[in-house]
C-alpha cells in the first residue's frame, strides 16, 4: 500500500485508477467552476491561532450530530453514482463510516439501494432525497427508507434544475458507461475497476431502476431521471415532506439567511451550508464564506452543518469554529473509494481525524465541542461587503 499522509494522495490514485468519466464527474463544478474552487481556497484565507503551554493530554473528538454521537463531527456526504467509482461503492463507504463511528448518507442516485446497503450494515444510515415530479415514487422511496430504519432524511434543496457540468457533457456520462470508442479506450487502462464491476451486479441506480414507473432497465432510465426533478419545490412541499417523513429532517443546500430562517420556521432539525459542491449555481459565494452569517442569523435556532469544499482536518476544524455542529465530506471520501476501496474511505477519515485532532491541540483546545472563533485569525474583509 502507498504512504498515504493527505487527501490530495487519494485524488491522485483516485484518478489513475478510476475511469476518466467517473473521475471527472467528482472532479467537477458547473459552468466556469469558480464557486468550485472557491469553496477550497476561501479556506486557505482563514489562519489559526498558535497556542503554547497548554495541556494537551486526554484530546477527544468526540461530539453529536442531530443527537447521534458521532466519533468527530463528521458525515459521508450523499453522492451519486458512488457505486461506480468502485464496486458497490455505496456499501463499502457506509461500512466504512460505521466502523469509523460516523454518518453515512445514501443519495437518492446511488447504484446501491436502500434496501442493499441496509442489508449490509448495522446501524442506521441517514438517506438523502430529491423531490421528484413523480409523488408517488417520492412517497415510496420515503417508506422504503423508513423501513430500511434511516435515522435522518436528507432534503436536498438546490437541484430542482440540474446545473451543467461541461466535463459530464462531454464525457457522455452515464450508468453504466456508454460503450464509445474513447470510453472503451479509457476502461481498457482500469483493469482493476473492470475486474471488481464484473463481479456485481449493481451498475445502475438502484433506487429508481424496477421501482419507478416504467423504468424497468437503463434504456427508459436516462429520460425519466432528466424529466423528473420537481422544479416546483417549495416551503409548502417540504412541510408536507416533513409530515410525511415524521422523523429527524435535515435540509441541504441552504446558503442565504433568510433561507436559513425558513428552514427554521418549516420546524427543520439541521441545516447542511452548501452550495452543492459547485456543481449548481456558479458564481455563487463558497459556504465557509457564508458559514459565519448563517450562525449569527440562526445558529441558536437550529443546528447547522456545512459541506463544500472540506479537503482536510483543519478545514473541519474552521467550519466547527465558525460555528458549524458538523460537516459533511464528498470528494474526500470518493478519493478513497476510487483510490482503495473501503479501506481507502478509511483511510480518507484517518487522515481527516488525525489533521483534526493535532490542530486542535495546537491551537490550545483539548475537546472538539470547546472549538469556536477565538482559534482562528479571520480576515476583516472575509465575509465581504456585498450590496
Amino acid at each position: 500500500m502507498p504512504v498515504i499522509t493527505t487527501i490530495d494522495d487519494l485524488k491522485r490514485l483516485h484518478k489513475r485508477r478510476a475511469p476518466k468519466m467517473f473521475y471527472d464527474y467528482a472532479e467537477s463544478g458547473s459552468w466556469t467552476e469558480q464557486t468550485f474552487r472557491e469553496n477550497t481556497t476561501d479556506f486557505d484565507q482563514i489562519r489559526l491561532r498558535q497556542r503554547v503551554a497548554v495541556d494537551m493530554s486526554d484530546r477527544t473528538t468526540q461530539s453529536q450530530m442531530i443527537g447521534q454521537d458521532v466519533a468527530m463531527p463528521v458525515a459521508l456526504a450523499p453522492v451519486g453514482l458512488t457505486g461506480m467509482q468502485c464496486a458497490d461503492g455505496e456499501i463499502k463507504a457506509a461500512k466504512a463510516a460505521e466502523d469509523f463511528g460516523v454518518p453515512f448518507t445514501l443519495s437518492t442516485m446511488s447504484i446501491c439501494s436502500i434496501e442493499d446497503v441496509a442489508a449490509n450494515t448495522k446501524n442506521p444510515f441517514w438517506f438523502q432525497l430529491y423531490v421528484m415530479r413523480d409523488e408517488e415514487f417520492v412517497d415510496n422511496i420515503i417508506a422504503r427508507a423508513k423501513n430500511a430504519g434511516c435515522s435522518a432524511l436528507v432534503l436536498t434543496l438546490d437541484l430542482q434544475l440540474l446545473g451543467q457540468r461541461h466535463k459530464d457533457l462531454k464525457n457522455g456520462l452515464t450508468a453504466p458507461p456508454k460503450m464509445t470508442i474513447p470510453t472503451m479506450i479509457n476502461l481498457s487502462t482500469k483493469w482493476r475497476w473492470g475486474i471488481e464491476m464484473l463481479q456485481t451486479k449493481r451498475r445502475t441506480f438502484g433506487n429508481i431502476v424496477g421501482h419507478a414507473k416504467n423504468v424497468g432497465d437503463t434504456s427508459s432510465l436516462s429520460s425519466w431521471t432528466s424529466e423528473q426533478f420537481e422544479p416546483k419545490l417549495d416551503w409548502g412541499m417540504i412541510a408536507k415532506l416533513k409530515e410525511k417523513w415524521g422523523g429527524k429532517l435535515i435540509l441541504k443546500g441552504i446558503l442565504d439567511v433568510e433561507d436559513a430562517q425558513k428552514a427554521v420556521a418549516v420546524g427543520a432539525d439541521a441545516i447542511i451550508v452548501s452550495n452543492h459542491g459547485g456543481r449548481q449555481l456558479d458564481g455563487a459565494l463558497s459556504a465557509v464564506r457564508m458559514l459565519p452569517s448563517i450562525v449569527a442569523a440562526v445558529g441558536d435556532q437550529i443546528e447547522i452543518h456545512m459541506d463544500s469544499g472540506i479537503r482536510s482536518g483543519q478545514d473541519v476544524l474552521k467550519a466547527l469554529s465558525l460555528g458549524a455542529k458538523g460537516v459533511y465530506i464528498g470528494r474526500a471520501f470518493i478519493y478513497g473509494l476510487g483510490a482503495m476501496g473501503q479501506a481507502g474511505v478509511t483511510k480518507a477519515l484517518e487522515v481527516i481525524h488525525k489533521e483534526l485532532d493535532l490542530t486542535m491541540a495546537l491551537c490550545g483546545r483539548r475537546d472538539v465541542k470547546t472549538l469556536d472563533r477565538d482559534v482562528l485569525l479571520v480576515p476583516q474583509s472575509f465575509e465581504g461587503n456585498w450590496q
